[in-house]
Order: structure tokens, then C-alpha cells, then sequence
């Protein structure tokens, strides 16, 4: 009797070595997502959460919007690293912020351990319909061509300074050699509505918002963002097709704090992994006209430092500061 009690007893505590932090006694995993309820990163990671609850046990979503996505960016970085909490990674959190915001409660390239990459978006530069009729402009060559020959004429709106839709115009400029003067509204709808009421020439916008405007023929979809087409506008080309290599969008994925251990970090990627792949749940985001990209860590790790490279410079020409 007394030998089945040891045995048992060396059983429990070889079961706690063997799968540290994840699921340990039970306790569900608390995935943070920085940014309110109901956009398309809290929708995803809700679907998700469901879809690896067979694998992973219960999981569930802790909303920290504020600061741009920091407040819950910073709550992930200073969790306990033992695999029962982790979190959303963003273009903003983990990109833009650190060159935007003038203090950070947290360093994007040292306080994460990376899981997977989940889902991108692409932008879409979209003229108002009415706009691009009367001048003429159907490509991407077009505006170009017609900025360069009515310099500081164009105007193109965003959400705010230091937005993606800002930053993807600065980069626009940049490489295509022209001028346009960016205004900057209260927010991604605001911007749209200026758009649809020629208030302004152009935008980079979301595709997902962006697309029921588009097939309604209020605006015209003159490109993606991506480096390839997008399968949502198939027949719409994308920028790089004109400036070689142009290439911005939105992206998220999940992350865990820094120290997670490794063991613990490769079996949360492949139940993700396993959620993104499966077919129910790519039919599910292609209604938020959003493509899973499932990686590895390492590899969504070099995804996020070359993006981080990448926004240091762009903010940096754009001029954007948050103090």
C-alpha cells in the first residue's frame, strides 16, 4: 500500500515537470487582447479561444484597451511567464509604439516570448469615386502621374497622426517621389466619411473597412497594400506592382512574457497553429476579410523585427510623436 502511494506520488510530480505553466492545476489561460471588444483582433481571438479548448482547456479573453494597445501590451509583459497568461501582439504594440510614444511601459523586443503570427489585413489606397472619375485616375501610375504634375494639389486622410493609414501615405509618398498633404481625423471612421464626402482625394484604409464601400462603388479601389493581390478584391492589383517591394498592412498574433519557458511556448503554437489551419476557421475570418499566417516562433519573432525596423524609420519621416 505504501509503495502505491509513493509510486502515485512520483507519478504527480513527474506529470508537473513534464507540462509546466499550461493548464497547471487547472487554471485557464488568460489571453489579453489590448483593444476593446468587437473589433476584428478581439472577434479573431475569441474564435480562436474556442477553437483550442480541446487542447489547451479553457481560455479566456481579458479586453485592456488604452494607450494605443500599450495598457494591455504592458499587462502581458509583466505577467507571470508560466504559459496561463498570454497575449495579442499588434502592428501598434509591437511596431509602431515604440517609436511613436515618447515613454513605454514596456520593450517591445525583449519583454515577449513569441508564439505565432495569427492574421494579416491588408490596406487598400482608395480614391473617392467621383474624384478618380474626374481626374482621370484608375492606377496607381495614374496618381502618381497627376500628383507629379499638380504638386501639393492631392490631400489624403487617416485616423489620426501616427495611425497606419498615416504611416502607409508617408511611405506611399516617399517612394513614389510626390506630395500630398495629410489630414488627420478623430479615428479610422472619420477619415472614411471625409473620403466618401470628398473632403479628401485619397486614403489608406483597412480593407475590411474599406470593402463594402468599395463594392458599392463609392470609392475605387486603386491597390492593396500587400506584396501579392488580395483574394477578397482579386482583380484589384497592389501597390508593389508599380513601386517595387511596397509592402504595408495590418498584422496580430500572440505572444507570452518573456521567460515563458520553451516546452511551454511550442505547445501553445501548435494548438494555434492547429485552430488557424482548420477549415472552419479560415471560412470564419475570410468573412473579416483577414488571411491566417501561421508561423513558428522564431519566425514571427524576425517578422516583428524587421516590422519594428521598418516603422522606426517611417515614424520617424512621418514626424508623429505622442508624448
Amino acid at each position: 500500500m505504501r509503495h502505491t502511494k509513493l509510486l502515485l506520488t512520483v507519478v504527480a510530480i513527474l506529470s508537473t515537470v513534464v507540462a509546466p505553466g499550461v493548464q497547471a492545476q487547472g487554471k485557464p489561460i488568460r489571453l489579453i487582447v489590448p483593444y476593446a471588444a468587437g473589433g476584428p483582433i478581439d472577434l479573431t481571438a475569441r474564435a480562436l479561444a474556442e477553437r483550442v479548448r480541446d487542447n489547451l482547456g479553457p481560455v479566456i479573453i481579458e479586453n485592456r484597451p488604452g494607450a494605443g494597445g500599450n495598457i494591455g501590451a504592458d499587462a502581458v509583459a509583466k505577467a507571470a511567464p508560466d504559459g496561463l497568461t498570454i497575449g495579442i501582439a499588434a502592428t501598434a504594440t509591437h511596431a509602431v509604439n515604440p517609436w511613436l510614444y515618447a515613454r513605454m511601459p514596456y520593450n517591445a523586443a525583449t519583454d515577449f516570448a513569441p508564439i505565432t503570427q495569427m492574421l494579416r489585413v491588408p490596406n487598400v489606397l482608395v480614391l473617392n469615386a467621383e474624384v478618380a472619375q474626374r481626374l482621370k485616375i484608375n492606377s496607381v501610375s495614374d496618381l502618381i502621374v497627376y500628383a507629379k504634375a499638380n504638386p501639393a494639389k492631392l490631400n489624403y486622410g487617416s485616423g489620426g497622426n501616427g495611425s497606419a493609414g498615416h504611416l502607409a501615405g508617408e511611405m506611399f509618398k516617399k517612394e513614389a517621389g510626390i506630395f500630398a498633404v495629410h489630414i488627420p481625423y478623430n479615428g479610422g471612421n472619420p477619415a472614411q466619411l471625409a473620403l466618401l464626402g470628398g473632403q479628401v482625394d485619397f486614403n489608406f484604409d483597412n480593407l475590411a473597412t474599406a470593402a463594402p464601400n468599395v463594392r458599392s462603388g463609392k470609392l475605387k479601389a486603386i491597390a492593396v497594400t500587400t506584396l501579392t493581390r488580395a483574394s477578397a478584391l482579386p482583380d484589384v492589383p497592389s501597390v508593389a506592382d508599380t513601386l517595387k517591394g511596397f509592402a504595408i498592412d495590418t498584422w496580430w498574433g500572440l505572444v507570452a512574457p518573456a521567460g515563458t519557458p520553451k516546452e511551454v511556448v511550442a505547445r501553445l503554437n501548435q494548438a494555434f497553429v492547429a485552430a488557424l489551419q482548420a477549415p472552419e476557421t479560415k471560412a470564419r475570418f475570410a468573412a473579416l476579410l483577414a488571411e491566417p499566417v501561421p508561423t513558428t516562433p522564431d519566425e514571427f519573432g524576425a517578422f516583428m523585427k524587421k516590422e519594428r525596423a521598418k516603422y522606426e524609420k517611417l515614424v520617424q519621416a512621418s514626424g508623429a510623436r505622442v508624448d
